[in-house]
């Protein structure tokens, strides 16, 4: 079984770009990092494809950090993210 890390929390989501703005509370998030996002009404995994800190792209984000991630599905304010360890 895959164990999970709470990394961080969702602070914003951008509809029409799908995108979450996300603060990373704990850990580190890279790139291909496989994320769970969870809430009330929220629940679906997703691999990292992009993300990015003040518009410009990064591989990898820190504890501290905002970062923006690109979202399949919509989150919600306060949803939380774990990371996904095989």
């Amino acid at each position: 079984m895959a164990e999970e890390e709470q990394v961080g929390v969702v602070a914003k989501f951008f509809a029409k770009p799908g995108v979450a703005a996300v603060k990373v509370t704990g850990g580190s998030i890279k790139k291909g990092d496989v994320l769970r996002f969870s809430g009330h009404t929220t629940e679906f995994t997703e691999a990292v494809a992009s993300m990015e800190v003040n518009n410009q792209p990064v591989e990898e984000a820190k504890a501290g950090d905002f970062i923006g991630l690109k979202v399949k599905e919509r989150v919600r304010e306060n949803d939380k993210v774990y990371k996904v360890i095989e």
